[in-house]
């Protein structure tokens, strides 16, 4: 099972960047501008910036909280995102 929001905002590539290098203290993360992939414990968390929208894709676990998954991947985006918090996450 894999859920996915695209969150509309042109600042996607940032927060990519921000969220990956924040978690890379506690877990392996991949990224450069265009997408980054973190190892999250619930799930693997894969992102991909594109020009007007920042692709959010989770893959949670069998025993994952899947609302609480998106909720902690929504609140540290959004905290990266000041600016334009909330984000509009829209989870498919």
């Amino acid at each position: 099972m894999t859920v996915t929001a695209t969150v509309p905002t042109t600042s996607g590539s940032r927060y990519l960047q921000q969220l990956c290098k924040h978690w890379s203290h506690k877990f392996e993360v991949n990224f450069d501008p265009a997408q980054g992939e973190i190892a999250f414990p619930m799930g693997p968390i894969r992102m991909t910036a594109e020009p007007e929208a920042l692709v959010v894709t989770l893959e949670p676990n069998a025993d994952a909280d899947v609302e609480r998954f998106k909720q902690v991947v929504a609140d540290h985006l959004d905290r990266f995102a000041f600016r334009e918090a909330p984000l509009p996450f829209d989870w498919k």
